[in-house]
């Protein structure tokens, strides 16, 4: 078997039977190894070496943290959460329009994340946490709510040119497609993801509209224990926390480093006044602790990457597949696509998968005679595939972060499962659609 099927289907195998993520993946990548002939001394060498490069990531999120923690303590998010939870104590019963007006705006804010206000997942945290009395009282589904910040995460990177989506359009996909013997001068990227980016509009509307529109309770109470529901705030504390977020957000732009940023946020929350010093120490470990999860995924994740790529059993999959597929435009295409979810769901990210199969489809695409436009789409959205729905994934990750904050949402079966069904299923019926009309 080859040894990143082998690694992933164990990976995954061993997260939907409630292992933890870091010791499923650890598992993986060990499986993975030796089933790719590098031994454990070698595994272990490919493994450790990858751990440095999640090593960035999991500070920065360790930081928005302890930065999180401090907006809490001011009361800017709590004061959203009570304007919110007075409507709902003044609505009459049966009426729903709060219900919309909560998805639409977790839903604007993530998109935002991607595109206008590149923070990514950091504004999960600080946001959802004191939303969850709210959420818990309106009996709304958190699974609805992980497809809809996870759809904000992944659509408009996917699509929109702007912010991340710059980034993974332009400065990796269209790069590396060039990069691999394609002219792509004069090709609309966006024009290329557009039907792919339908497919994952298509999985929104059935979470939200068919899979997850009953109620689901949750237990207020420890809703209550888990999150300061009665935070004091006053003028002056909103306006430090508006203050601590816009410096915190120009910061990051100006040096590109989430970790200065939430570092400088979180000092003028101390300097203020807001988060008095003999606390600072204390809220510091704490948020530190509740974005710990996230980090040592994210660093296990890197490991488990750097095991596939030192095997080489990538691309024996992609010539695996080649031999099947023949001259089928078709199969191939499908072929294509199930190799770029397994890649990335055992990767956990689309930004580092498409490098890897973009040298090794493109020209395939090009001797099955695809055009340009249809060869960036079928890369793109092989890339895309599986950052829903895969364990470590900080797609799937972040809702996770806010949503089980009082400890009733599970990982795996509340935020992966429902993203996987919903998305990678309709990604790659669009995007095989896409890649035969272009």
């Amino acid at each position: 078997m080859n040894a990143v099927i082998a690694a992933v289907g164990i990976m995954l195998v061993l997260s939907l039977c409630r292992v933890h993520v870091v010791v499923a993946l650890i598992i993986g990548a060990l499986a993975g190894g030796l089933l790719g002939g590098l031994g454990i001394e070698g595994t272990l060498q490919a493994f450790n070496q990858g751990l440095g490069g999640g090593a960035t990531v999991a500070l920065s999120y360790a930081l928005l943290g302890a930065f999180a923690v401090a907006i809490a303590k001011s009361g800017l998010a709590h004061a959203l959460a009570d304007h919110a939870l007075a409507l709902v104590d003044k609505q009459h019963e049966g009426g729903g329009r709060l219900k919309w007006l909560m998805i639409a705006l977790l839903l604007a804010v993530a998109i935002s994340s991607q595109n206008l206000l590149p923070i990514h997942i950091a504004f999960i945290p600080l946001l959802v946490p004191p939303l969850l009395y709210v959420l818990s009282k309106l009996q709304l589904d958190r699974r609805l709510i992980a497809c809809v910040l996870t759809f904000g995460l992944i659509t408009p990177y996917m699509f929109l040119p702007v912010g991340f989506g710059g980034i993974f359009l332009n400065e990796i996909l269209l790069a590396n497609v060039a990069k691999s013997g394609v002219d792509v001068s004069g090709i609309s990227v966006t024009q290329a993801m557009a039907i792919p980016a339908l497919g994952m509009l298509f999985g929104l509307l059935v979470a939200v509209l068919f899979s997850y529109r009953g109620k689901r309770a949750y237990d207020l109470d420890k809703v209550a224990q888990s999150e300061r529901v009665d935070v004091q705030y006053n003028p002056l504390s909103l306006l430090v926390a508006g203050g601590a977020i816009a410096v915190a957000f120009v910061v990051q732009l100006w040096l590109d480093s989430m970790i200065i940023g939430a570092l400088v946020g979180f000092v003028i929350f101390s300097v203020s006044g807001v988060v008095r010093w003999k606390e600072a120490d204390g809220l510091f470990t704490e948020g530190m602790k509740m974005m710990a999860m996230i980090g040592f995924i994210m660093i296990s994740a890197q490991g488990f990457a750097e095991v596939m790529t030192a095997t080489g059993e990538v691309k024996s999959l992609v010539d695996a597949s080649a031999e099947w597929i023949g001259n089928s435009r078709g199969l191939g295409v499908f072929m294509m696509l199930l190799v770029g979810l397994l890649v990335t769901m055992g990767i956990g990210s689309s930004f580092s998968t498409v490098p890897i199969i973009a040298a090794i489809f493109v020209p395939l695409c090009i001797q099955l005679g695809f055009s340009p436009l249809a060869i960036v789409c079928i890369v793109g959205t092989a890339g895309a595939l599986g950052d829903a729905g895969s364990p470590a994934s900080d797609s799937t990750l972040g809702p996770t972060s806010g949503l089980n904050a009082d400890g009733q949402h599970n990982h795996i079966w509340d935020s992966v499962v429902p993203t996987f069904l919903h998305y990678n299923l309709p990604l790659l019926a669009f995007g095989w659609a896409a890649a035969m009309l272009l």
